[in-house]
């Protein structure tokens, strides 16, 4: 081995990190205080990730050095006592640049237990996973089911405010803060924004005289069908031109959103049903696109059902006038809430704008990672919501495999995983964790593998299902097993596209000064 070969190499990146150090300090200024350390560690670890270091790693690895995978969350500690190590090697003294700010092992792993039991409002010494469940509607009857997930090891209870109203949350949070005086532990409350929902409002089939348009909850579909995309309120369902617009074969789908027809162009995907169907959009018009089936895994399209467009530039709010509404109400009631279609930085400003206007600085604010753009432009958003300082990121994997393909889920999540780990930010794995069992009483082996990958988030997310409690114990046995030997994997450092991406877009959101 060339040792003098392997000494150049390191110090090549060791001084990119150098000189680009004005601009980690530059983001890092534009932060809150509680997470200047992490920003600049994670500026370092995407430029480290933009370069393709799986040789120099197998190198070190031969003799006995860090091959810097587990050091997402030091950095400039990792390179430089690598360095340090094989310039003794090569016979050679040398001290790294003491004038920069870095963190070490033990630092990065207990800033990210502080910022997890800030946001989880946890007292812990030591970081345990925490369980997150979703409240089914009886919860605002029955205080004993409280009770019961509270035993089995929940300590966040999550309100979908997609679903209820008022009148029906405040009854599930009476009796979760019931719970909480009785058992004198505390569980915390998690509000989910709606965001906006597209889905589909209704199925339409001609009836059959063949002269009308009836609608249907459900229809049944195959490859080849046609399908019709319509807005609502769309001359070809009422008016002169119903009997004349489509061929009685087609099928007519209204959206909840309109705005997505505009946006949809020639030859996009278009998944339904959490991606059971899959279509491509043969052409456009002013009010309708004209779909035609590819894949059907599922033998019936149902109304409300949800739409995913993973090719389209969505032109919709991240934060709707719906979630506005709400946010007072989460404000009041809620430790911390779920931001959904986050896609970049602009997005996370316009939801901490009218956060301030609340006068609310204190409320935890995690991330929901569940498209396309909020993957690709995940750096941005990191450094952007890192100016308050409860902040979290949830890993919506359902929709998450439907936007980016089920084969890259693997991938992607650990790609986020990595990238929270460089920013110290606290994570929640979530979508069908142990969904079976929730639903059915018994999980798959698969879900118990999937369950033991989940300890190395800080927090795990369970839907609702008649076997919740059930599930939750299992996933408390499940995490307290794997988290006296969870740490995390030796990973191989390919560049990364969304590192190389995030630092060539980075300073648009993050100018230099």
């Amino acid at each position: 081995m060339d040792l003098q070969k392997l000494e150049r190499e390191l110090e090549i990146i060791y001084e990119t990190l150098l000189k680009h150090e004005s601009s980690a300090d530059s983001i890092a200024a534009s932060v809150h205080p509680q997470y200047r350390s992490s920003a600049k560690n994670l500026y370092r670890y995407l430029l480290l990730r933009s370069m393709d270091i799986r040789k120099l790693q197998n190198d070190l690895s031969e003799i006995g050095i860090s091959s810097l995978g587990t050091g997402a969350g030091y950095v400039y500690e990792n390179i430089s006592n690598a360095l340090k190590l094989v310039k003794l090697l090569n016979g050679k003294t040398w001290e790294r640049n003491g004038d920069l700010e870095a963190l070490g092992f033990v630092g990065s792993k207990n800033l990210l237990m502080d910022h997890a039991n800030d946001l989880f409002a946890s007292d812990h010494g030591e970081r345990d996973t925490e369980i997150m469940v979703t409240m089914p509607d009886e919860a605002a009857t029955d205080k004993k089911l409280i009770k019961k997930l509270r035993s089995a090891g929940m300590g966040i209870a999550r309100l979908n405010l997609s679903h209820g109203n008022e009148a029906l949350w405040k009854k599930i949070l009476n009796k979760i803060k019931a719970v909480s005086k009785e058992s004198d532990s505390p569980i915390h409350i998690y509000m989910d924004l709606p965001g906006p929902k597209i889905r589909i409002s209704n199925i339409y089939l001609k009836n059959d005289t063949g002269k009308a348009w009836d609608t249907v909850p459900f229809v049944k579909i195959g490859k080849g069908d046609k399908l019709l995309l319509i807005k609502h309120n769309s001359p070809h369902v009422s008016g002169s031109h119903k009997k004349t617009i489509a061929p009685k074969e087609t099928i007519l789908v209204e959206v909840s959103l309109p705005q997505i027809i505009d946006n949809l162009k020639k030859g996009q995907a278009v998944f339904f049903d959490d991606g059971a169907i899959e279509a491509k959009v043969l052409g456009i018009t002013q009010d309708t696109a004209s779909l035609v089936v590819k894949k059907s895994h599922k033998k019936k399209l149902r109304t409300g059902k949800g739409i995913n467009l993973p090719d389209t530039h969505l032109n919709l709010p991240s934060l709707t006038p719906e979630d506005v509404q709400l946010l007072p109400f989460i404000s009041a009631n809620a430790d911390l809430m779920g931001y959904s279609f986050v896609r970049n930085a602009k997005d996370v400003a316009i939801l901490y704008e009218e956060l301030d206007k609340l006068g609310d600085k204190d409320t935890g604010v995690v991330f929901k990672i569940e498209n396309r753009a909020a993957f690709e432009n995940l750096p941005a958003i990191l450094f952007s919501a890192m100016k308050r300082p409860k902040i979290g990121v949830m890993i919506a994997r359902g929709d998450l495999a439907v936007e980016i393909g089920f084969e890259r889920i693997s991938e992607v999540q650990n790609q986020i995983l990595w990238f929270c780990e460089a920013a110290q930010i606290p994570v929640i794995w979530a979508t069908q964790v142990l969904d079976t069992m929730a639903k059915k009483g018994m999980a798959t082996r698969a879900e118990i593998s999937d369950a033991t990958i989940s300890a190395q988030a800080e927090c795990v997310m369970l839907n609702k299902g008649p076997f919740i409690v059930e599930a939750t114990k299992t996933l408390k046995n499940v995490l307290k097993r794997m988290e006296a030997h969870s740490q995390k994997s030796k990973k191989t450092l390919r560049a990364l596209k969304v590192a190389k991406t995030g630092l060539k877009n980075i300073h648009k959101d993050f100018p230099v000064k």
